[in-house]
């Protein structure tokens, strides 16, 4: 199934009906005809994932997504198992190159995804930060970027600014807090020139965001650090918006409670728009 983004909206649909939501109980009232409505991929059994592995019984508790970051190509989701193949690297099976880390129930009809972070690390020095052990980090569809607590943004911005101080500021664009020259960043296509910022998760592996997700430009030679103060009463530390997912390819094992996360695809020099659904790879 394809997914594309909205250019006016920034929002992700799947085959040009229905917005994608990790956190929403699913109703067949949610469909209209010929107009979009929400495609639950919840922990919900009456998720959409859910409604077709009734329909196909042999089809893994299992789901990836991959959304794309233009809404000229599309991404996609796969329900059920692997194996998943580029059109540029054709006999790699994606699946051998994700990183894996425990998914976190808060409680037993909580419906959300959410993983533990340890840490974060900007250039490889830790962000001074409370805890975050406690603090839930939750995957979400449905907000365009990352919102951390206002204590944790605060560390987090500050930390950046340090790490990015040799690169002239401009003026704020709402509701970034720190927005800096186009040209002294970089882009996707020539490089960034701004620090990796690592999410050490709970099983030690980092979820790496670069510049092509950290980073947002928002016209007039500016680009922005695409995070934002979510506020002292977030109910979540960090909530993970779509911006940082784009073209990242997430793999979700509902059984066996665990999430795989490649980081960028464009680091290796492919995209969520790449994908092979006929080729049939040959061994030797």
């Amino acid at each position: 199934m394809s997914i594309t983004k909205d250019a006016k909206t920034s929002l992700h649909t799947l085959e040009g009906y229905y917005l994608i939501d990790l956190d929403a109980p699913f109703t067949w009232r949610d469909c209209r005809i010929r107009a979009r409505g929400v495609a639950a991929f919840s922990w919900s059994t009456l998720a959409f994932p859910r409604q077709v592995k009734t329909l196909i019984h042999h089809m893994k508790d299992k789901f990836a997504l991959c959304l794309p970051s233009s809404s000229k190509a599309p991404g996609v989701t796969f329900l059920g198992d692997g194996p998943f193949y580029f059109t540029s690297f054709p006999n790699l099976d994606l699946r051998s190159i994700l990183s894996y880390t425990p998914m976190v129930r808060k409680y037993s009809k909580s419906l959300g995804y959410y993983i533990t972070i340890n840490r974060i690390a900007i250039n490889g020095i830790t962000v001074p930060l409370p805890s975050l052990k406690t603090g839930s980090v939750k995957l979400s569809t449905v907000i365009p970027y990352t919102e951390l607590r206002s204590d944790i943004f605060k560390a987090f911005v500050s930390s950046f600014s340090i790490a990015t101080q040799s690169i002239p500021r401009l003026k704020l664009v709402q509701p970034f807090s720190l927005c800096l020259k186009s040209s002294a960043v970089g882009s996707v296509e020539k490089g960034f020139r701004v620090p990796k910022i690592d999410l050490e998760t709970e099983s030690g592996k980092n979820w790496t965001i670069s510049g092509d997700n950290s980073m947002k430009r928002v016209g007039n030679g500016t680009t922005c650090l695409a995070f934002v103060d979510g506020g002292l009463r977030m109910k979540d530390a960090i909530m993970i918006g779509t911006f940082q997912l784009e073209n990242n390819f997430l793999f979700l094992d509902l059984r066996k409670q665990k999430l795989g996360f490649s980081s960028s695809l464009l680091a290796r020099g492919t995209s969520c728009s790449n994908f092979n659904f006929t080729y049939v790879p040959e061994y030797d």
